[in-house]
């Protein structure tokens, strides 16, 4: 836990840790913050309480940043840091998630957040978290380090005349019960191995799914309803996960996934069908309306392919910021991911010592016969012959499997790689592919 602090700043306010006693306070601000109608706010004020309770399994009250006015004892100014484990082709590695980052519009353009952004990228580095990862609007996170690296969302969708019939006379072939704790270990079978399409993904460990079934308020924005997926023999063949409140308009489902003896195909017609009546439902109870219906699965899933023709919509996907301030940490942690590559490659047991410029620094691989020895950051004096050139924060689209290297290069000409052998070379060691986080929240 971060040390104690309360200090005053020079406009006079305080910033100091958050506290169970400031929950109501906390949750009333960030859901005027927030909130953009009335059930948006509610679940943003739900998803503080919880977090600031010390209920949840990552997170502790004091995770939380507070700036007051010492004048009217309000918060002016709050943000948080969810720390948890996600994995890069299976390898885990530490990630704070900065979150519900918020100034009242009477304080803004004050510096508050970048002055809490810099407590909470300390207690990064007391955590050995080697990635910051955080949702939000456009460009404005850039400003501290962070680049849009990272898919995020994205799916299909279509409307009430896609959704497929049962044939007349025909019995519902699948059915949908919530999820019990008991069930836990054949969800978390079931995530793990649709973890595997991922490059990069989010552990999810017995206590977390403990509390997502169990522990979080009822309209949490980030809780999801976890319902298991069964056939008329009553055999758990797969699970859901359902938002608790409307997206607007839309009926979202946001996990999807089956065991391997289940067939896609076969199970997906009775997801649409349920999931059309469960947002009737919500739509009733919340004042929303329903006209669309859609899986936000990531960029990629293997139900879109079966559900073509009833999810006609394709939604592109929006991105993570990440940071990674000891980026040869980063590379040193993942090193068996890089080996295998190359082994797996034309390049396969590798001489050679890569030199990427980030043309003020730069980073250093070297490689023996296919191993990785040593990864070191470099000065500008060092960065001779390099093998590539990347403008700063750019080789993060390449390292997490964003963008290739001609890619990277259409976006911006001073990113590219000296020869074409250096360019294969690095689409090798980093391969571009999809991924899907469910961060915990």
């Amino acid at each position: 836990m971060a040390e104690k602090y309360s200090r005053r700043l020079d406009n006079g306010l305080i910033i100091r840790h958050g506290a169970p006693a400031d929950g109501e306070a906390l949750a009333k601000f960030n859901r005027e913050i927030h909130g953009e109608d009335e059930w948006d706010g509610k679940g943003v004020a739900d998803w503080t309480l919880d977090l600031i309770s010390g209920q949840a399994p990552t997170f502790a009250p004091d995770d939380f940043t507070i700036v007051e006015d010492p004048q009217t004892g309000a918060i002016v100014s709050s943000c948080c840091t969810i720390s948890q484990v996600w994995t890069y082709a299976g390898i885990p590695f530490k990630v704070g998630r900065p979150e519900l980052v918020g100034t009242h519009p009477d304080y803004r353009r004050r510096g508050l957040v970048r002055q809490q952004f810099e407590i909470l990228h300390g207690w990064r580095a007391e955590r050995g978290e080697l990635v910051q990862a955080i949702t939000g609007i456009p460009y404005y996170y850039r400003q501290f380090g962070y680049e849009m690296t990272l898919n995020l969302g994205g799916g299909r969708s279509g409307w009430e005349e896609n959704i497929p019939p049962l044939k007349e006379g025909q019995a519902e072939p699948f059915t949908f019960s919530l999820a019990e704790p008991a069930d836990i270990p054949f969800l978390m079978a079931l995530y793990d191995r649709g973890c595997e399409r991922s490059l990069i993904s989010a552990q999810w460990d017995e206590a977390l799914w403990a509390y997502e079934l169990t522990g979080k308020r009822k309209y949490n924005i980030n809780r999801r309803d976890i319902y298991l997926i069964q056939d008329q023999a009553g055999k758990k063949v797969g699970f859901i996960g359902l938002p608790p409140i409307k997206w607007g308009n839309k009926s979202a489902l946001t996990l999807y996934e089956i065991t391997p003896e289940a067939s896609w195909a076969d199970v997906t017609p009775s997801v649409l069908r349920f999931l059309w009546g469960h947002g009737e439902a919500l739509a009733q109870e919340q004042g929303q309306k329903q006209t669309t219906v859609g899986f936000w699965l990531g960029e990629e899933h293997p139900a879109y392919s079966v559900a073509a023709a009833n999810l006609p919509r394709v939604h592109q996907p929006y991105a993570y910021y990440l940071r990674v301030p000891d980026l040869a940490g980063f590379l040193t942690q993942v090193k068996p991911a890089l080996e295998q590559r190359l082994a797996q490659s034309a390049f396969a047991n590798l001489t050679q010592v890569i030199k990427l410029s980030f043309y003020r620094e730069g980073i250093s691989l070297s490689f023996k016969e296919g191993q990785l020895v040593e990864v070191v950051d470099m000065r500008a004096g060092d960065l001779e012959d390099p093998t590539a050139c990347f403008p700063p924060l750019m080789f993060l689209h390449l390292l997490f499997g964003h963008r290739t290297m001609a890619e990277l290069h259409h976006i911006r000409v001073d990113c590219y790689a000296k020869d074409e052998p250096s360019r294969h070379l690095l689409d090798a060691l980093f391969p571009k592919k999809f991924s899907e986080v469910w961060p915990i929240s």
